[in-house]
């Protein structure tokens, strides 16, 4: 098997949608994923923001793949940050569970991270839920720590 990654295009648009909407499917069994949920505003069409991020100079949409075949997606954007120096954000990162332990997601964050370092980028961030040991393992496997702690609180007494 062969890992390999390449840029999205619009006419991924099918094998972007049914990616995208796995991801979505995985959170409310994740604690803090239905806070995620509620927060997103493309929750409605969560393909939308992939295929508006394909036509944004900001922002980069890669497909990983096994033997040519599609099976997880990474975007990432980057932006001037207060001291005026860029910073990326992997925004999703999804690899389908059946290719999880192959290399993709290994190939598909290699690759967004040098993307970023040729845009200028000087860091890298993205988000792991509270509990999702599995995410955390993985982004410290490419040495990226935790750097805050996001707390949430109902206030409607769920």
């Amino acid at each position: 098997m062969e890992e390999s990654v390449r840029h999205a295009v619009q006419s991924d648009h099918p094998v972007l949608q049914m990616l995208v909407e796995a991801a979505r499917s995985e959170l409310p069994d994740k604690k803090g994923g239905d806070v995620i949920h509620r927060l997103d505003k493309y929750s409605v069409d969560p393909v939308v923001r992939a295929l508006e991020a394909i036509e944004d100079p900001s922002a980069t949409v890669l497909l990983g793949a096994i033997d040519g075949t599609p099976v997880g997606y990474g975007l990432m954007t980057v932006g001037k940050v207060v001291d005026g120096t860029l910073h990326a954000v992997v925004e999703e990162l999804y690899v389908d569970p059946g290719a999880r332990a192959v290399g993709v997601g290994e190939v598909l964050i290699e690759a967004l991270m040098a993307d970023a370092r040729s845009r200028g980028a000087i860091a890298i961030q993205s988000l792991a839920l509270p509990g999702d040991r599995a995410t955390k393992n993985f982004f410290e496997s490419q040495g990226m720590v935790a750097r805050s702690i996001m707390v949430h609180r109902w206030l409607d007494g769920r």
